[in-house]
């Protein structure tokens, strides 16, 4: 597994160990059916200069990475309306489209109209109409909450693509001159900006469920300490200064605790501070490294990485109580945990018994199974959409550390398209009004 210096929380802190864990689920190494044909046609245009983004092609990307849909090709497309009722639904049938989206686009007063249709095809039937207005260097939000509608109309689920990430940048000037930078960017790595620069390492950066702070581990002071930025201002405090090891900071439900790793009493144990008072709770107590934490919903369990069964594997402990439950036991390393948002599924490091590259894997927390989601190696550190259809982790490609976004039902892999330099420590926001 890569050691970005994040390997001071984990692999140089995990010892190795003799135990083997019991293998009882089941492990899938492969997609599932066939995803839905839709066909996102290029929305009619009534200025006269070119627009700088074609909203069907983000769309069109958008509903493709959720792993649900499927875009029909625009070289295949048979007819390009841009309203309902110049939809000749012969032509999408015969393409196999299941859904067609046609849409409008009106200047006017300084801003644009955006006006957009979804129709079932096999029932000719209208199943969307919306409109969307802004500037025209807002047109990849207007497109994404676009794609959002469309896809919570069409699955269900809330769409999850005007959201955003965080990541890390790693540029190496010269033999001793290394720049860090904490970006943050759309979800798909578009529009990326700068909130942080640094001589010394950034590491893990997570965002309040808010999405207004951001918390990270930060080398400044020559040593890991944790602090807090407001994403809007840019104003920073720092929220811990302990002797030893300060990391993986994650925040509450509420975002009023911050959960994170101490070593200040000799071995790495989680710890809770609330962030008003900054009265300090201590989760774990044990001989073992526990770290990574991540918080259950109900703001009373957290899920950890800890080696006291021999090898790195995922537990879950409630606040107030001494006794951890392990959670995975396929495998003989499963680390850094997520839980999707409706807490069926755990997304994680992966190792399986007898192989040594490291794989981003979901474990489903009801029926026990776990399906291997990359198909690279060296994989780390996975976050997970809000939604849960999609995670982004952070892989080696041609000798570069890039980041590559998974659908949950495996379908789409495909890297994200980042800043030069090495690119770590993914972290995906929550939903953003």
């Amino acid at each position: 597994m890569i050691n970005y210096l994040r390997g001071f929380i984990v692999l140089l802190l995990f010892v190795l160990g003799n135990a083997v864990a019991q293998e009882k689920n089941i492990v899938v190494t492969s997609g599932a059916d066939r995803a839905i044909p839709i066909a996102v046609v290029p929305f009619g245009w009534q200025g006269g200069t070119v627009l700088p983004e074609d909203m069907a092609e983000i769309i069109g990307n958008d509903m493709r990475n959720s792993g649900i849909f499927q875009p029909i090709p625009k070289q295949n497309m048979i007819s390009l309306p841009t309203r309902g009722t110049e939809i000749i639904f012969r032509d999408w049938k015969a393409l196999g489209a299941q859904y067609v989206m046609v849409g409008n686009i009106t200047p006017g007063a300084g801003k644009l109209q955006i006006r957009y249709e979804v129709y079932n095809v096999t029932t000719e039937q209208q199943v969307l109409t919306g409109t969307v207005g802004g500037s025209q260097d807002q047109l990849r939000d207007m497109a994404h909450y676009a794609s959002d509608q469309a896809f919570e109309k069409l699955t269900g689920i809330k769409g999850a693509f005007s959201t955003r990430l965080l990541y890390v940048t790693v540029e190496r000037l010269g033999s001793a001159n290394t720049r860090y930078t904490l970006q943050r960017s759309d979800y798909d790595g578009a529009r990326a900006v700068t909130l942080l620069q640094s001589r010394e390492p950034i590491l893990s950066p997570r965002y309040s469920p808010d999405g207004r702070r951001i918390a990270y581990v930060s080398f400044e002071q020559k040593r890991p300490r944790i602090f807090m930025q407001h994403i809007d201002t840019g104003r920073r405090e720092q929220i811990t200064n302990f002797e030893g090891l300060n990391g993986a900071p994650a925040f509450s439900p509420d975002g009023n605790r911050l959960a994170f790793v101490l070593s200040k009493d000799g071995n790495p144990e989680i710890y809770v501070m609330d962030l008003g008072s900054r009265r300090l709770q201590r989760l774990t107590d044990h001989y073992a490294i526990d770290t990574e934490p991540f918080w259950g919903a109900d703001g009373q369990t957290i899920y950890f990485t800890s080696d006291r069964a021999g090898k790195p594997q995922i537990y879950k402990q409630r606040l107030g109580t001494n006794s951890a439950e392990r959670v995975t036991f396929v495998g003989n390393y499963n680390a850094n945990p997520k839980l999707s948002a409706d807490e069926k599924t755990l997304v994680m490091i992966h190792r399986q018994e007898g192989y040594t590259n490291f794989k981003v894997a979901a474990q489903d927390l009801q029926r026990g199974n776990l399906r291997i989601l990359s198909e690279t190696s060296l994989d780390e550190s996975p976050t997970v959409a809000p939604n849960g259809t999609m995670l982004i982790y952070a892989t080696r490609q041609q000798g570069r550390g890039v980041l590559m976004l998974v659908s949950i039902n495996g379908r789409v892999r495909l890297p994200l398209p980042t800043a030069q330099g090495e690119v770590r420590e993914p972290s995906w926001s929550p939903y953003l009004n």
